[in-house]
């Protein structure tokens, strides 16, 4: 009688785990084509040529191929995966570009992630480029741990690996450096 009972209940375990496991096979499938809606991005633009103004005065232009919208994302990001080209203009209508083959903005830490190729001209002809860098729009601060080569219009050049700097070039703290600097009497 005690085996037939243990019988019995052995059964229904069985019986309830597998209709269990048959159960969450459906809900699992579910599961995963939500959280591949998650994984898409919200929106795409393509062929992006974004103006920001401020009073009537054109700040900024954005331009890129591609643009994936991520805010639906615990943490909100915008990538630019065909890369960026981006014009800032300043009070006098100077103009500095920045180019990238790559750009990440992240929307909350206000951090852009500029990869591959990166290139800046300022209106007074300084060049630097190198392969990453990132740009604190908050802070307006620009830094890398990655190589750079940095030419002045006075023809000086620098390389070296990491640095970091303000926006406009006024503070340039290189980690190492070589190059040839033009010093004035």
């Amino acid at each position: 009688m005690i085996f037939k009972n243990t019988l019995i209940y052995k059964s229904i375990a069985v019986c309830l785990l597998t209709a269990m496991l048959f159960a969450c096979e459906g809900n699992l499938k579910d599961v995963k084509e939500m959280e591949k809606d998650f994984l898409e991005p919200q929106s795409k633009v393509y062929d992006l040529n974004l103006f920001y103004t401020d009073s009537g005065a054109v700040r900024v232009n954005l331009r890129s191929p591609e643009m994936l919208d991520y805010s639906n994302r615990k943490f909100p990001f915008r990538e630019f995966p065909q890369g960026i080209e981006l014009d800032f203009f300043e009070q006098d209508s100077s103009k500095n570009t920045v180019f990238s083959d790559y750009a990440i903005q992240y929307l909350e830490t206000g951090l852009i992630d500029l990869r591959k190729n990166v290139k800046i001209v300022t209106s007074d002809s300084t060049i630097l480029k190198g392969p990453q860098l990132y740009w604190d729009q908050q802070q307006e601060w620009l830094f890398t741990d990655y190589s750079y080569s940095l030419q002045l219009p006075n023809g000086a050049r620098n390389q070296g690996e990491g640095f970091d700097s303000d926006q406009k070039f006024n503070t340039f703290n290189s980690r190492s450096n070589t190059g040839i600097q033009y010093l004035q009497d």
